[in-house]
């Protein structure tokens, strides 16, 4: 089956699209960085560096599925919560590019904020405009932990299907134990320069990550959020205030920092996935993911209802 996804970021939902299954026909991002990082991995797949809002989706009329990470500003409790009034918001460029493309079914990720109080009249909104366009459409607030991934990160799901399709999806089912903690998942990647103390941190960081933050693109560097999260790293033995170059040296002393690649496995990134760019785009980059296993969940069960109506073109009989 074959999928489409915009903003695409440096690939955290089209490896989940991937592991499901998926045939990427192009994948859309705006940033040059987050676009090279998708081709640094995937020299194979169709990377298009434009602007979703004057991207023309006809020629990708019939794709199976429509995929995006729609910027996550406009609704996040951390800003205005501006909504559609939010120059950012993509929801309409959305909504136009799932009309000329047509897809059997869509699924985009956006901040747990989208299900605020303050924005039902706008999800109201949402469903009608899917509904008009022949979509059944449904959302869920989804845990990154509970599909085995070390870090809470709530995050909104939105799944629409076209109406003949729409009985056949179910949400995947959380996963029946708790994912390691943050300890036994970089226990080895903190050991990697010889420290000496990488048994004894990891026996202190026996709890799951609060949600990693990527920081924008005008504000910050590198850091692992605000205070409140800082404090949650810190009772784990970790520096939250910026990111490592590196793993500590056999004589370290005092609280780590991770460095881009360890925040790239709490976020579920496989272990040869690269990031283009410096440490501050890096981590952005990682800290705006759309972990991989969640997508993954998701997709897999989203193709499971495609494939139980798949329409195949009738063969003319000789």
């Amino acid at each position: 089956m074959q999928s489409i996804e915009f903003c695409a970021g440096a690939g955290g939902q089209a490896l989940g699209l991937e592991r499901a299954g998926f045939e990427h026909t192009a994948l859309v991002e705006i940033e040059s960085d987050f676009c090279k990082t998708l081709r640094l991995n995937r020299p194979q797949w169709d990377v298009r560096c434009e602007d979703m809002n004057h991207f023309d989706g006809r020629p990708f009329q019939g794709a199976d599925l429509f995929a995006g990470g729609l910027p996550c500003p406009p609704f996040s409790v951390a800003g205005k919560q501006l909504g559609d009034l939010d120059e950012r918001n993509l929801f309409p460029a959305a909504i136009r590019l799932i009309d000329e493309i047509k897809p059997r079914a869509v699924m985009i990720e956006n901040v747990r904020g989208f299900l605020s109080p303050v924005f039902e009249d706008y999800r109201l909104h949402l469903k009608s405009e899917f509904k008009k366009l022949g979509y059944t459409v449904d959302w869920r607030l989804l845990n990154a932990s509970d599909f085995g991934v070390p870090q809470l990160r709530p995050r909104v799901v939105i799944v629409a299907l076209q109406n003949g399709f729409a009985d056949g999806f179910d949400w995947p089912e959380v996963h029946a134990h708790n994912p390691p903690s943050v300890g036994q998942v970089l226990k080895d990647m903190m050991a990697a320069n010889g420290w000496l103390g990488a048994e004894r941190w990891a026996e202190q960081a026996n709890d799951i990550a609060p949600t990693i933050v990527g920081g924008s693109k005008k504000h910050g560097g590198p850091d692992l959020g605000p205070t409140r999260a800082r404090k949650a790293w810190a009772a784990m033995g970790v520096e939250g205030r910026t990111i490592a170059e590196e793993a500590p040296g056999p004589d370290f002393c005092g609280m780590p920092r991770l460095t881009v690649n360890m925040v790239a496995r709490l976020q579920g990134f496989p272990g040869d996935w690269q990031f283009h760019g410096r440490k501050t785009t890096a981590y952005r980059q990682v800290g705006n993911a759309f972990p991989p296993p969640v997508a993954g969940a998701v997709a897999e069960n989203l193709k499971a209802a495609l494939a139980a109506r798949k329409v195949f073109p009738v063969k003319a009989v000789a």
